[in-house]
Parts: C-alpha cells; structure tokens; sequence
C-alpha cells in the first residue's frame, strides 16, 4: 500500500495562467500572442520573482513592485493578476474522483506544492472538505524550499514520517518527477486523472 502524494496546481487544483490573464487584463492579453508573452513575464515560468514568492521569501507588496518595474505593468495591474491566482485554483472533478477511490482503497494520501503562502491560506479555508482528503501536506511558501529541490523532497519525507520507496508522487512537470525519484521516491508524470490512474495500477502502486 504506497502512499500517494499530489501536487495541486495542475493536478488536483485547476491552473489556467493564460485565462486568468484575460480576465484580469483583457487589454494586454488579447490575443494568443499577447497571452502567452505576459504569461512569460508575469510567471516567468515559476522561477524569478515567481519563484521567490512560492518560496516564501518575497512578500505579495515587493512580489507586485518587482514584476512592475522588470515589465512596465502598473501595479494596479499585476495586483490583479497576484489577487486572482487562488480563484483560478478550484478542485478537477476528476481528479477527487480519484483521490476518493484512493481514500476508499485505504491508501494515505499526502500534498507536494510550490505554493505561496497567501495563497494556501486562502485555500485552506475555501477547500476545507478537499483538503480533509489529505492526511498531510507540504507548501513551498511554510518551508521555504521549491520543488525540484532536493530539499524540499527532504523535508516532505520527514513530515510524512514513511521511507522514501513508500511515496509515490504524481506531478504534472516532469523535472519535480525526476528529483522525486533521485529522492528514492516513486513518480509519474500527470498529464489527466485516467492517465495517472492507469499507471498507478500498472505499476502495482494502487490498490485493487
């Protein structure tokens, strides 16, 4: 009976960078083009300013100042991408269809997410029923670690109080997967809940 570890965003949360830019800034990101260069800029790919802020070492004002001034955004607009980023973030059906016939099977279920902070506590209290699923998680913005840093896989293990080779991990980016597996840990690339699922039981990972 492996435990199974989720991301979140991508995974079991809903992410969409590029339709929350054209919601919040239908002047800037109206067209396929114009979406996808501010997507670069505002997210930079997760890491930069980004990055910072999952880690948990930049604070959502200096976050706002920084993308301000590196894309000539004004603030008032980058504040709205910042504010809308948690109401992007809503449960995938399937996916917690199949985290309940995880939990049904009796596996532990835990959480890996480069996450910040403001963000996981606005989830927390909104997802209550979905993250009672869970019996333990591990945000980047608590820890300051991002995946895939070795030492962030470090620190999720020793909360999740099992061996490396009793976790499995699905994430949708697939170097988080391989540091995974470097950390002993078991892994596959999420790409959809049925996906996931049929690996899971081909690998013997999943209860039957």
């Amino acid at each position: 009976m492996k435990r199974i570890v989720f991301d979140l965003g991508a995974v079991v949360l809903s992410w969409r960078p590029d339709a929350l830019l054209r919601h919040v800034l239908p002047h800037r990101a109206s067209d396929d083009a114009s979406t996808a260069h501010w997507v670069r800029e505002v997210f930079q790919a997760y890491g930069g300013d980004w990055a910072e802020y999952d880690r948990g070492t930049l604070t959502v004002p200096d976050l706002v100042a920084r993308i301000a001034a590196r894309t000539g955004l004004g603030t008032h607009e980058v504040q709205a991408a910042v504010d809308a980023v948690p109401h992007e973030l809503q449960p995938v059906a399937e996916t917690v269809a199949l985290i309940d016939r995880l939990r049904a099977a009796g596996h532990r279920l835990h959480y890996l997410s480069n996450m910040p902070a403001p963000c996981a506590d606005i989830l927390e209290q909104r997802e209550a029923a979905l993250f009672a699923r869970f019996d333990s998680g591990v945000f980047s913005g608590r820890v300051h670690h991002i995946k895939p840093e070795p030492a962030i896989y470090a620190q999720a293990q020793a909360h999740f109080g099992v061996a490396a080779d009793e976790l499995v991990f699905l994430d949708d980016h697939p170097p988080n997967i391989e540091a995974a597996r470097a950390a002993g840990w078991h892994g596959v690339v999420f790409r959809n809940a049925a996906q996931a699922e049929a690996e899971l039981r081909a690998a013997g990972w999943m209860a039957r």
